[in-house]
């Protein structure tokens, strides 16, 4: 058997342990994520954000000016889920969308003052999520390498052939 083949045989009651839903590493992660998204909830509800708008203003907090495409590719999104999400951003003046000069295909995406503002009101939010968490620092910057390499190794995996 391999390493990490995870065992198939069946427990006392006849379950297999592969199948059952604790043993899943892929309901771990989306069960964390869900609680994850839950706690930030009412600290961005202050702000007026959904979890998904303070994503896009991370990335540009970090680089103003940034190509839609980029801007998907960073935070895993596609464009027919990115594209009304910036809609709504903008429409709320913290972004605004301008197409490229050189090769109008492009769209880049733009702070507005009110976008940039922002940043100051949630200046606390990750002291405040680090809190909540439970955890050191260190073990929170573990915890989140590991989780990025295991997303990395699931981008660049291909999957088994059953057949």
């Amino acid at each position: 058997m391999h390493p990490t083949a995870i065992p198939t045989s069946h427990t006392a009651s006849g379950q297999n342990p592969a199948l059952l839903l604790e043993n899943q590493l892929c309901f771990a992660l989306y069960s964390a994520s869900l609680a994850m998204t839950k706690a930030y909830k009412p600290l961005l509800s202050a702000l007026g954000l959904t979890y998904p708008q303070y994503l896009v203003l991370l990335v540009l907090w970090a680089q103003d000016d940034c190509p839609v495409s980029e801007l998907g590719e960073r935070l895993f999104l596609d464009s027919g889920t990115l594209t009304p999400l910036l809609k709504r951003m903008e429409a709320a003046g913290w972004i605004r969308r301008q197409r490229s000069t050189s090769d109008e295909r492009k769209v880049h995406i733009l702070l507005t003052p009110q976008g940039r503002a922002l940043q100051t009101q949630a200046a606390c939010i990750p002291g405040q999520m680090v809190d909540a968490l439970g955890c050191s620092l260190p073990e929170l910057a573990h915890l989140t390498q590991t989780i990025q390499r295991l997303r990395d190794r699931l981008q660049t995996a291909q999957p088994a052939d059953p057949t």
